[in-house]
């Protein structure tokens, strides 16, 4: 297997890339799908605006180095990597609150109707956030409907006012059939809203050709933005007139800086921006981003399922494929960029692994979750974390007392 994946490895045409990442000696970095690593030109930013910009340039910079356009700015630099034209993409905030923002605006545009539906395995904020609203606007107004993934489109009908659903399982890895759902949502006249947090530079996204009414998404995962970094909000061009979110903030408004008492919004999808950007983590975030001007989504697709598909091979060829059950769904074409196994004892399998040199992670109650990330990921790596799992497994070293002990973050 050594051999198969050097081979790979000489062939692959985004292999140069590596460079453009800090991955710490002796690490096999798994776990790109929930932190991605640091890019070198976002560390550089990050020393340049707080050195420079913020320290010797202090408030000028806001016309100097326009933080003011930030949002802007690296909206734009993520419209061409979720299939987005100009002009419909705002960086801003966190998910949950621009979820809060989209699928306010989004129920007031659907007179007559209440219901949101969502699945009953979508990440957990998103549910909260439904919840939330409902609390806030009663039940009468906004009812949350949960459903099975495999039951969506049986759900479909003119009852509905909203369909919320994650692109890609964050726990399964399943990928969902975008144009075909949302098409189908339409037909009921349903607004469609897509949580893109495991599909954003992962994989094609084409919000505008399947004709989606809104999305948000984080970039702190593929996008590779850092902890915690600001999030993203898409609204489809045709609805930016008929849409109002409901955090009216002064950055939002038409003409900040003429500090009028009365709103105003500003037109377009900027009206999403509330309070004042968090210019360090933005600045960072757009050095980022700017890697992927030159990265092709469908190379980067392909290498994914190659090395999700090469990955389930190392681990026949270790022994380890009947010690853990896939739940990830069998056609690499109908998953996300990742794997998860369930085992009984996952979360101290993932810790020894970790203390081996091989990070990836856990999910309640019971799965490894296993992230492939073509820009930095070598096939090599991948038989190499095999090998160290099969040590682990076999030797049962992860049943020692310290793999045991739950941390804070799992």
């Amino acid at each position: 297997m050594l051999s198969i994946a050097q081979n790979l490895d000489e062939q692959d045409i985004l292999a140069p890339l590596r460079e453009q990442f800090y991955i710490p000696a002796n690490t096999i970095y798994l776990d790109g799908n929930s932190l991605g690593p640091l890019p070198v030109a976002a560390k550089e930013r990050a020393i340049n605006v707080v050195n420079q910009q913020w320290g010797d340039d202090l408030i000028t910079s806001w016309n100097k180095h326009a933080w003011i356009d930030l949002p802007r700015q690296c909206g734009e630099l993520i419209a061409p990597v979720i299939g987005a034209a100009p002009g419909q993409v705002i960086c801003c905030d966190s998910i949950s609150v621009n979820l809060f923002k989209v699928l306010s605006g989004a129920l007031r545009m659907q007179a007559g109707r209440n219901k949101v539906i969502t699945t009953a395995d979508n990440f957990p904020t998103d549910i909260y956030v439904i919840e939330g609203l409902k609390q806030q606007l009663g039940e009468a107004n906004c009812e949350l409907v949960l459903c099975e993934e495999s039951d969506i489109e049986a759900q479909l009908d003119e009852s509905i006012a909203i369909l919320l659903l994650t692109q890609v399982n964050f726990r399964s890895g399943r990928l969902l059939d975008m144009q075909r759902i949302t098409e189908l949502a339409h037909a009921s006249g349903i607004l469609v809203i897509w949580d893109l947090a495991h599909s954003a530079g992962a994989l094609p996204v084409k919000l505008d050709d399947c004709k989606v009414d809104f999305a948000v998404g984080c970039t702190y995962k593929y996008l590779n933005g850092g902890p915690g970094a600001p999030a993203f909000i898409y609204v489809a061009e045709r609805h930016q007139s008929a849409f109002q979110q409901p955090l009216s903030g002064w950055m939002g408004h038409a003409t900040p800086f003429s500090f009028d008492s009365a709103y105003t919004p500003v037109a377009g999808v900027k009206q999403n921006l509330s309070g004042t950007p968090a210019v360090i983590a933005m600045s960072v975030l757009e050095a980022a981003l700017k890697l992927w001007s030159n990265v092709d989504m469908l190379q980067v697709r392909q290498k994914s399922m190659a090395m999700g598909e090469f990955f389930l091979e190392c681990l026949k060829a270790c022994g380890l494929d009947e010690e853990f059950t896939c739940v990830s769904p069998d056609a690499a074409t109908e998953r996300g960029s990742q794997l998860a196994f369930q085992h009984e004892h996952a979360y101290a399998i993932c810790q020894a692994w970790i203390a081996a040199g091989v990070i990836a992670d856990f999910r309640a109650p019971d799965l490894l979750r296993i992230g492939f990330t073509p820009l930095y990921i070598s096939f090599e790596e991948l038989w190499l974390a095999a090998e160290k799992l099969q040590k682990i497994v076999s030797g049962q070293t992860y049943l020692a007392s310290k793999y045991q002990q739950k941390l804070a973050v799992t």
